[in-house]
């Protein structure tokens, strides 16, 4: 993560945009195929010219590809004096080269994406036969042509294979199970992008070539083919307006804008310098494994600050409450200065524990829903309220407690019933399902030992009998297994998750 608020970031989206190179694929380009398109070339002759196109130093995996492939058929590439030479650009969707040949004339090499090359080399119909039939395979097809500068020729075509990774099509599906929709972003033919769409699981329309339309919903379309850097950026804001949260996955630093505009920008592990800094998020590995890890943490994240959030609301609809009802009902403040510091220092420790405990990821993309979680924490609030007012009424009316016992009998019960809540609150489906954290525990049981030891032997406020101690301890425990089924009832009407 580059920022802090990445973390929450993750946990709220609800649209991936994944690049298929390296996240869906391996991104172990291999040359599969090589078709001349003239009859005087054979296949080598086509795949040293296309190396000749080709970067030689190492960082593009399509031309690196080709030049090993080129050496592997047992002659170098051929030896021409170069006189200038453009790497691949995304804008242009090709590469070039001008050599000088034997004579001395300028010859110029473009090797690019098909529908590049047909704009300057315009393709026979037994051209556009072959291309569909690579494509048809799941290749990535590249076009090669050449001769002088301005008369230049389709020499051949050269398909690459670059395999789904075997763990995109379970990944996938992890990702739908947890409410986010995943759809495929690539510069290669709607034909490619399709067959490696249909190998990892990944069903729906193909979007039409041109404009990404100014609204997009995640279910219209689950792969955008052909597509060039500035269309992410129109990707990313098209499903904003829908009011999405998006992860986007770039590499290049003409995918920075993307990566910027996306809530949850991706930079690839082979991704350019930019791009890693316009990013939230930089793998280290390739494939979805990392962002699946990353939307689960950032989840997990949510709901401890969740819970944080649900106890300070819950404790403060029940205290003020409370304060006043006591007042009322003995005539007296029933928490004593002392009191109320004591209170909020074994409340403090357990609301700092929360921090470390144990979290359950959401099985939906997280948001902010602040009324719900305020009506949820008030409904909880007003049981706790009813509860602790009952055991005060109960020391007063039944047992005869004066207004010092009554106030010792205030302070363990608001102890108990704070702990009971945290209990409660911290797991959004039933309490037991999933095992508190160590500090969590561990601080639970030191609160509960300095109340109880403090009310039983009297010191800093009135004693109690440890009978009385332990029957409002039992009486916090049934408390709890009861709040518990309220929560869930509340939580469920609310959609709180």
């Amino acid at each position: 993560m580059t920022r802090l608020s990445a973390i929450h970031e993750a946990a709220t989206v609800d649209v991936l945009c994944a690049d298929k190179t390296e996240t869906l694929t391996r991104n172990e380009l291999l040359v599969t195929a090589v078709k001349p398109m003239r009859d005087d070339l054979r296949e080598d002759d086509v795949l040293a010219w296309a190396a000749l196109a080709s970067s030689d130093t190492g960082q593009d995996p399509v031309d690196s590809a080709i030049r090993a492939a080129s050496l592997a058929k047992g002659f170098p590439i051929l030896q021409r004096k170069v006189l200038r030479f453009t790497p691949f650009d995304p804008a242009t969707k090709s590469s070039e080269v001008l050599i000088a040949d034997e004579s001395g004339n300028e010859q110029r090499i473009v090797k690019g994406a098909s529908g590049a090359i047909a704009a300057i080399a315009p393709f026979g119909p037994g051209v556009t036969a072959e291309l569909d039939t690579l494509t048809g395979k799941g290749y990535r097809v590249l076009a090669v042509a050449g001769g002088p500068p301005r008369q230049l020729a389709l020499m051949g075509l050269v398909a690459l294979s670059d395999p789904p990774r075997p763990d995109s099509k379970a990944l996938l599906a992890e990702l739908r199970s947890m409410g986010v929709h995943s759809v495929m972003v690539t510069g290669d033919t709607a034909l490619t992008a399709a067959t490696v769409a249909a190998a990892i699981g990944l069903k729906g329309q193909i979007c039409p070539p041109g404009a990404i339309p100014d609204r997009v919903k995640p279910e219209d379309f689950s792969v955008y083919a052909d597509v060039f850097p500035e269309d992410k950026f129109r990707l990313v804001k098209a499903l904003q307006r829908n009011g999405h949260t998006v992860g986007m996955c770039g590499d290049g630093a003409n995918d920075a804008a993307a990566l910027r505009q996306a809530q949850m920008g991706i930079a690839v592990s082979t991704a350019t310098d930019v791009a890693k800094s316009a990013a939230s998020m930089v793998l280290t590995e390739p494939g979805l494994e990392g962002i699946v890890t990353a939307i689960k943490e950032g989840r997990s994240a949510f709901q401890r600050i969740l819970s944080y959030t649900l106890n300070a609301l819950v404790k403060k609809f029940e205290l003020v409450l409370f304060l006043a009802a006591a007042l009322v009902m003995t005539g007296h403040a029933i928490l004593t200065p002392m009191l109320m510091a004591l209170l909020l220092i074994t409340g403090d420790f357990l609301t700092m524990s929360l921090t470390t405990d144990r979290a359950t990821p959401s099985t939906a993309p997280d948001s902010w829903r602040i009324r719900p979680i305020t009506a949820a924490a008030a409904i909880l609030g007003l049981f706790g309220l009813m509860f602790a007012v009952g055991v005060v009424a109960a020391g007063r009316y039944v047992l005869g407690f004066d207004i010092a016992e009554l106030r010792t009998l205030a302070f363990i019960t608001l102890v108990f019933t704070g702990q009971a809540t945290v209990y409660v609150i911290r797991e959004r489906r039933q309490m037991w399902r999933s095992r508190p954290g160590t500090w969590l525990v561990l601080s639970s049981s030191l609160d509960l030992g300095i109340a109880a030891a403090f009310a039983i032997t009297g010191t800093l406020m009135a004693p109690l009998s440890a009978l009385t101690v332990a029957a409002v301890l039992a009486g916090a425990m049934g408390f709890s297994v009861l709040l518990d089924a309220v929560k869930q009832m509340a939580f469920k009407s609310l959609k709180i998750v």
